[in-house]
């Protein structure tokens, strides 16, 4: 592992005020250690902001805002966050280990890197990693990347189960920075590669996250689901997070469905809500929104069955929020 110099910050802005090319922040530290074992991170300072006073979950009016300092475990189990976003709970709780949650953070979650094979290897190439380099895994292995919103750039996926399941909410990000404060709605926080997929989200040097703050939560049934190859601490192939209002007369009156495991950024199906809003909650309804949304993937060879475990999962999660 590189040399590096290490400073704890007092405060966010004592933090941000430290910050000089070649800083990281340092929370939980569960992704980011582990990059620069790999040596795909080297940074020169490390500024540990674990220790700010931004490890509260408390009501704010008719909201609900999370420091980012919060340790994963704690949200997860949070009386408040369960009874109000039991999706956000359960989103929480399908993530990594108890081991890993009890360490990470809710800002570090957020923006923790791609698990893809060729970004964690220095010894190969990675558009990622150093642009311009290339994308190996589109000829190579890909079978748990990207089908929607990839570019002939990047195919990678993020990992966050939690960011699938604040995409679907509305969440606020809080975000300081030598700018200033600012805030970023979810979806937004994330980019899709494009030309430059070296950039995960829209934030700029120096800018730190503070908070995650939630709307009130959102009429009707709530789930979230993962499908993973085995049962725990592994990423998701295709996960949902989704939210569904049936009124009395059967009609859909509010849906949101964010996907997970499928794209650079959780995935927001705002395809499939627009198709569903105002229309029956029937099964061939679902089915339909669900394809209309899935025939913008551009799978490749060896991800291609994530196309109908996307649709099959969207339909199953739907029909049993419908009843």
């Amino acid at each position: 592992m590189k040399q590096f110099e290490y400073a704890r910050a007092g405060s966010p802005s004592d933090a941000v005020s430290r910050f000089r090319p070649g800083t990281m922040y340092l929370g939980g530290g569960t992704n980011l250690v582990d990059l620069m074992r790999l040596g795909v991170a080297e940074p020169e300072q490390l500024v540990d902001v674990s220790r700010l006073p931004l490890n509260t979950i408390e009501p704010v009016r008719d909201r609900v805002r999370i420091g980012a300092a919060v340790r994963n475990s704690d949200l997860g189990a949070d009386p408040l966050v369960r009874a109000r976003y039991p999706m956000l709970a359960r989103a929480v709780l399908a993530g990594a280990s108890g081991q890993v949650r009890n360490m990470a953070t809710v800002g570090g979650n957020l923006l923790q890197r791609t698990r893809c094979g060729y970004f964690q290897d220095v010894s190969r190439s990675c558009n990622k990693r150093r642009p311009g380099s290339g994308c190996p895994a589109i000829e190579g292995d890909h079978a748990n990347l990207a089908i929607l919103g990839s570019s002939d750039s990047c195919v990678a996926t993020h990992p966050s189960d939690m960011a699938v399941a604040l995409a679907a909410l509305d969440a606020e990000v809080h975000v300081t920075g030598p700018g200033g404060d600012r805030i970023i709605p979810m979806p937004g926080l994330h980019r899709l590669p494009g030309d430059l997929p070296h950039r995960d989200t829209v934030l700029e040097a120096g800018d730190l996250i503070t908070a995650v703050e939630l709307p009130p939560p959102p009429p009707g049934a709530t789930a979230y689901r993962k499908v993973r190859e085995r049962a725990s601490f592994a990423f998701a192939l295709v996960s949902i997070a989704a939210v569904l209002d049936v009124r009395d007369d059967g009609v859909v009156g509010d849906c949101r469905i964010a996907l997970g495991g499928v794209a650079h950024a959780p995935w927001r199906a705002e395809r499939a809500e627009r198709a569903l809003i105002g229309g029956p909650a029937t099964g061939e309804a679902f089915l339909a929104a669900a394809e209309d949304e899935l025939e913008q993937a551009r799978p490749l060879p060896r991800n291609a069955f994530k196309v109908p475990l996307a649709r099959n999962l969207i339909v199953r999660t739907l029909e049993e929020l419908a009843s």
